[in-house]
């Protein structure tokens, strides 16, 4: 009866190692990839990469205005908000490859 079982259990292991690595690889990737949000018409833009770690703001210098800081601080709110976004779809693209059709028996 278990005659096949072990043979199909190792199969799948090999597939699961195999899939692991790929998942490694692809966080590792998004990593590198940059994304960048932005507000006020590219007046304030904000990279960040696919880890959604922000790693530079660039702020034009006609929208630095002492008298309304507010403005300022809500355009970066927002090329930060834009930033974070893009970059969780890029996160979900990359990685939706490897959920997508997982049909483990047992598991669900």
């Amino acid at each position: 009866m278990m005659r096949g079982g072990m043979g199909n259990m190792q199969k799948m292991l090999k597939q699961m190692q195999k899939m692991q690595k790929e998942m490694q690889k692809a966080q590792e990737e998004l990593a590198e990839k940059t994304v960048e949000g932005t507000a006020g018409g590219g007046m304030v833009t904000v990279i960040a990469n696919g880890h959604k770690q922000i790693l530079q703001v660039n702020i034009k210098e006609e929208v630095v205005d002492p008298d309304d800081i507010e403005m300022l601080q809500d355009l970066v709110l927002a090329a930060t908000n834009d930033a974070l976004k893009k970059a969780d779809e890029l996160a979900n693209d990359m990685m939706g490859q490897f959920t997508k059709g997982l049909n483990i028996p047992g598991l669900f």
